[in-house]
């Protein structure tokens, strides 16, 4: 149970430092991630990097496209600035960085026991159905709104139709109900009705949008509402910009309770048959 905090607790830190570019894409800043994994020094932390990408190599992917190398302009007081060197790093370089880091500290131990249950999450849901892919991720959808809904109500929204229609505005560039006329579906059932494809933008629509109102402390209904739709927008642009089917575009499908009673059903065969 013990370590089950302190891994939520890292998963927690670690998504909270995450960054999301223009383009929808999320990295990691190294100079701030290594603080959350216990370092305190930037040559040392920059030698595990090192390693990482050595590791990366290896592995015959692109290290370019997980180690991206910045450098910024910081201030060192009496309005003196220096150039320092950064990373920026997706979610594989952030792995690998745990995977080589020294296990003696308990960051970095942790670490490597929470990517270890990512990468096993993943794995097991590439060898998932279609059909099991669909009803995860809609439960995931249900969660997260769930949240993101806690989240607008600290943050002052009281009109949730007008703030959830925000985000379908910016996504579809259409309100609910014209997504539901376009679709040719009754009314409340297009999460029901969505493919894995258009769930996992809606998923990923609504947990950037829960992060940004708890990260950036956005207060007022309005702010909360626009940051919605901004946010939206991002999640549209990314699939316009990697050439993606627009989500208005994309055809239902069975509704997600058809597809649970099939399952029960087909299981209870398959227990009958076992």
């Amino acid at each position: 149970m013990a370590k089950e905090i302190v891994i939520n607790s890292l998963n927690k830190d670690f998504e909270s430092i995450k960054k999301i570019d223009k383009n929808g894409v999320e990295y990691w800043e190294a100079r701030e991630l290594m603080l959350t994994l216990g370092y305190d020094r930037w040559e040392n932390f920059e030698n595990i990097i090192k390693k990482a990408k050595t590791a990366c190599f290896k592995s015959k992917q692109g290290v370019e496209n997980h180690f991206r190398e910045v450098r910024k302009m910081v201030e060192i007081g009496s309005n003196t600035v220096r150039e320092l060197k950064d990373w920026e790093l997706d979610r594989y370089a952030c792995y690998l960085i745990a995977q080589n880091g020294d296990s003696k500290k308990p960051e970095i131990a942790m670490a490597q026991t929470y990517f270890a249950i990512q990468t096993r999450k993943q794995e097991i849901f590439e060898q998932l159905s279609d059909v099991d892919k669909r009803l995860m991720t809609r439960g995931e959808v249900s969660k997260h709104n769930k949240e993101l809904f806690k989240t607008a109500k600290k943050a002052g929204v009281t009109n949730f139709g007008l703030f959830n229609d925000a985000g379908y505005k910016g996504l579809y560039e259409m309100s609910l109900t014209e997504i539901e006329n376009k679709k040719d579906i009754k009314k409340g059932e297009l999460l029901d009705r969505a493919g894995s494809t258009e769930l996992a933008a809606n998923l990923f629509r609504i947990t950037q949008t829960d992060d940004k109102i708890s990260k950036d402390k956005i207060r007022g209904e309005q702010n909360a509402t626009r940051t919605h739709f901004v946010v939206g927008g991002k999640v549209r642009q990314a699939i316009k910009d990697i050439g993606g089917t627009m989500p208005e575009n994309l055809p239902m499908e069975k509704h997600i309770k058809k597809l649970r009673k099939e399952k029960k059903k087909l299981q209870g065969k398959t227990n009958r048959i076992k």
